[in-house]
C-alpha cells in the first residue's frame, strides 16, 4: 500500500538524482511529498513557483519534478496529493509539464487536464551561451484548477 509522507527537499533531490530519467533536481521548492511502500521511498514530487515568469501570479504552483521508481499508481497519487496540499495553502491553479512523447496517463487519472503545448528549444543564446542539460523537445502542459476534480 502506498502511503504519502512529507519529505525534505534534500531527500527528494537525492531520490531524483538516483531515479530521474532526464532531469536534475530543481533549484528550490515550496514543498515536497513522497510516496512510500513499507520503509521504501518509491516516488517524490517537488512543488515550486512556476518556472515561466508570466505564469507566476502568486496563486499558481508548479510540480517541477515528479519521479518514481516505477511503482504503479505512485505518480497519480502524488499529483492528487500535490493539488490537495496546494489548494489548502490557497493556490487556485497547479501546472506541470511532461515530454511530448509521454502519455500523461497519471495526470489524467489524478484529474488534471491537458491545456496545450509549450515551446521546447534551447535556452542558449549568442549573447548568453548555455549547455542544454535537459530535453529540448516541445512539452505538454497539464493543469488542475479550483473547478477541476483533482481527487
Amino acid at each position: 500500500m502506498i502511503v504519502l509522507k512529507p519529505i525534505s527537499f534534500r531527500q527528494a533531490c537525492a531520490f531524483i538524482v538516483e531515479h530521474h530519467r532526464h532531469h536534475k533536481p530543481p533549484q528550490g521548492c515550496k514543498f515536497c511529498i513522497s510516496a512510500v511502500v513499507g520503509d521504501q521511498i518509491v516516488a517524490v514530487a517537488v512543488v515550486g513557483r512556476p518556472v515561466a515568469r508570466r505564469l507566476d501570479d502568486g496563486v499558481t504552483a508548479e510540480v517541477t519534478r515528479l519521479c518514481t521508481d516505477g511503482t504503479r499508481h505512485a505518480a497519480s497519487k502524488l499529483y492528487s496529493a500535490c493539488w490537495r496540499a496546494a489548494r489548502a495553502m490557497g493556490y487556485q491553479r497547479m501546472i506541470t509539464y511532461i515530454l511530448g512523447c509521454e502519455t500523461g496517463t497519471s495526470l489524467r487519472a489524478a484529474g488534471w487536464k491537458l491545456v496545450g503545448t509549450a515551446g521546447g528549444g534551447t535556452w542558449s543564446r549568442p549573447s548568453r551561451p548555455r549547455c542544454d542539460n535537459a530535453p529540448t523537445a516541445a512539452k505538454s502542459r497539464f493543469e488542475v484548477t479550483e473547478g477541476c476534480d483533482g481527487h
